[in-house]
């Protein structure tokens, strides 16, 4: 029976594999990058960052100097937390909707303040909210959106628009498994012309971090393989004590270093398909009655999660508790952790499909 692991960065082909670990970069293709953000989201300044948090505090930081708060998906990541918080900003939780993850407007003006600035539109998994409300909602109170595409680089809008060209500010991840994926790194692009004009990240990465963003898609193949001899945790554990991976959650902030010359020729390789990997979401997901009992019987049948988005309302799960989550304002974020299961879009669909007859024998509620 073949085995389908739905993480490990999995979707990385043996070619993209080399072609991460032996890219070679020069200072011409982070320029190149920087460069060809500004012309296709029309802004009037990019800054290329060390990683998606990066970009979320920098454009944040940058754009309002007196704080305030922000608005964020109810469901979302604490490296979003984390980057609204390094701006000295206020994360202000929104609930979601069951159908597409993703905050209203209805949700929104409940948490609305006189101390509300921006709102971050996430698009969970690639489901595009409702831009034309949203845009009229923050346009009304005097409110600056900010596009995280980390999730949704190339999708478009249900009004023909592609996400990133809609706010104020547009913000990239290019870390592990997102639409973009080179390992780590990120950028903002100030859209607004009233947006000050900021100091360039100007310090390259350690070769410590560049050699695990090399490495990881390799690493994650090895220890796929060594799963089947079930040692896989002991590599894993070994890798993190000797600092040759990092787990994606817990980078940190940091205004001064961007990405390697070879991570930004690569995320612009994948930024010019953008519209063909925008084609479908990031990740199919479905709600189930018990998620332990499905997660079983998807491992019986060769489908193995490394973790999934999300279980918890901010994940990771070890961070869960500093968040101080209002979980009772937040219901639909909270029913909806418990109960999602998703796969990622880089499978073909015959090779899913059994899973898929797994889920959709114990749905919860069918979409």
């Amino acid at each position: 029976m073949r085995h389908y692991f739905l993480g490990l960065a999995s979707g990385k082909s043996r070619r993209e594999r080399q072609e991460q670990l032996f890219v070679y970069g020069k200072e011409s293709d982070y320029y190149e990058l920087q460069n060809y953000l500004l012309k296709e989201y029309k802004a009037h300044q990019v800054l290329i960052t060390r990683n998606g948090r990066s970009a979320i505090a920098a454009g944040l930081k940058n754009y309002f100097r007196d704080g305030g708060e922000v608005v964020i998906n109810g469901f979302t990541c604490h490296a979003v937390v984390q980057g609204v918080k390094a701006a000295g900003m206020t994360p202000v939780f929104a609930d979601i909707e069951r159908e597409t993850l993703n905050f209203t407007v209805e949700t929104i003006e409940k948490v609305l303040t006189k101390k509300t600035r921006a709102i971050i539109i996430q698009n969970t998994l690639g489901n595009m909210v409702d831009i034309k409300k949203i845009e009229k909602f923050a346009k009304k109170n005097n409110l600056v959106l900010v596009e995280d595409l980390a999730h949704c680089t190339g999708r478009v809008y249900s009004d023909g628009r592609e996400a990133g060209t809609v706010g104020e500010i547009t913000v990239f991840s290019f870390g592990k498994e997102k639409s973009i994926d080179v390992g780590n790194g990120g950028a903002v692009a100030f859209r607004d012309s009233v947006a000050p004009i900021v100091a360039i990240p100007k310090l390259r990465p350690p070769m410590s971090e560049v050699l695990r963003a090399r490495w990881y898609p390799t690493f994650g193949a090895i220890c796929r393989g060594l799963s089947y001899l079930k040692l896989n945790g002991l590599f894993m554990r070994l890798l993190l004590s000797l600092k040759l991976v990092e787990r994606s959650a817990d980078g940190d902030v940091n205004y001064d270093k961007h990405l390697s010359y070879g991570q930004a020729k690569l995320a612009l390789r994948q930024l010019k398909r953008r519209k063909n990997i925008g084609k479908k979401p990031l990740r199919e997901f479905f709600l189930v009655k018990n998620r332990k009992e499905v997660l079983e019987k998807l491992a019986k049948a060769g489908y193995y999660f490394s973790g999934f988005w999300y279980e918890k309302p901010v994940s990771p799960e070890r961070y869960y508790k500093n968040v101080k989550f209002p979980e009772k304002a937040c219901p639909e974020a909270v029913y909806v952790s418990e109960h999602i299961i998703n796969f990622p879009n880089y499978y073909k669909k015959s090779d899913l499909a059994p899973a898929r007859k797994i889920v959709m024998e114990n749905l919860e509620n069918k979409k």
